[in-house]
């Protein structure tokens, strides 16, 4: 097994394809093909079904990936360490943030890291807290922006809290109890509710909410983005849920206090042993922090 095998079978897990792999690697299909065939028959078992439609992990291949997922890191990580000796930061950094970040400006944030390190790669994807997570967990993220119903644990990685707040109700701008000074979650229940899917970090937030004031809530649009959030409740659809902080900057929708609200709790979150990148990073947010 050699480091190229590792890339390539990395690559092909991710896109999900041979061709967008070899394009991702910079190389020709038939070369990756057989290096990761090479691997396959190294270790006696298939990594990838493949049929002409798809190619996806085999049980034995999502094991391999998630300990090559952190072998990679590890390899990429050594010139990043003896540089850091030096006092130079340099490398990637890969960070995740969910898309209702409130106040924090994260392109400000990102922007400033640049000013001072640009010798770092930075990298920034967008998806719900749970897959952030989970990312970190596999060493595909470095740092990792999340938000947590309060009282929910992290376990195996390092945190930062960052910021805690209410949620705040918003209503469509033309609804007739758009002139209120605060709603309780018991009327805000008998109206449709438009809010992240069931399970997540975000709709926690707002289930338990709802079952420690004993009340049933009817939530009619499951959506993964803040974005349609507010589509839905400013076309008249729906009610919804958001960070207080967030509700301030949204057009075309009302939003209310909550008498009973839940609270969300904004974590960066990174790995127990991080890049020097990383490193550096976490120090920036700890100095905005106070």
């Amino acid at each position: 097994m050699n480091l190229r095998q590792i890339e390539f079978t990395l690559a092909v897990a991710e896109e999900a394809s041979f061709t967008r792999a070899a394009e991702k690697c910079h190389t020709v299909q038939s070369a990756l093909s057989h290096q990761v065939a090479r691997l396959e028959d190294e270790l006696g078992v298939a990594l990838f079904e493949r049929t002409s439609r798809h190619v996806r992990l085999t049980a034995a291949g999502e094991a391999f990936v998630r300990q090559a997922h952190v072998a990679w890191e590890a390899v990429r990580r050594i010139s990043e360490e003896v540089a850091a000796v030096t006092g130079q930061v340099q490398g990637s950094l890969s960070i995740g943030a969910i898309s209702a970040l409130g106040d924090i400006d994260i392109v400000a944030l990102i922007a400033g890291f640049h000013a001072r390190h640009p010798q770092v790669d930075i990298q920034l994807s967008q998806s719900g807290s749970e897959e952030l997570l989970a990312q970190l967990r596999q060493a595909r993220l470095d740092i990792a922006l999340v938000g947590l119903w309060r009282g929910e644990q992290i376990e195996g990685l390092e945190h930062l809290l960052l910021t805690q707040e209410r949620l705040v109700a918003l209503l469509p701008p033309t609804h007739a109890w758009r002139a209120s000074e605060h709603l309780t979650l018991e009327r805000l229940a008998t109206l449709p509710l438009v809010d992240y899917p069931r399970g997540s970090s975000a709709r926690l937030q707002t289930d338990k909410a709802f079952d420690a004031a004993g009340v049933r809530h009817q939530v009619r649009f499951e959506v993964n983005h803040l974005d349609l959030i507010v589509q839905f409740v400013s076309r008249g659809l729906a009610a919804g849920l958001v960070p207080q902080s967030v509700a301030t900057r949204l057009q075309g929708v009302t939003p209310i206090a909550v008498q009973d609200a839940p609270e969300r709790v904004l974590y960066a979150v990174w790995a127990r042993s991080p890049s020097p990148a990383a490193s550096a990073f976490i120090t920036s947010l700890q100095a905005g922090s106070h």
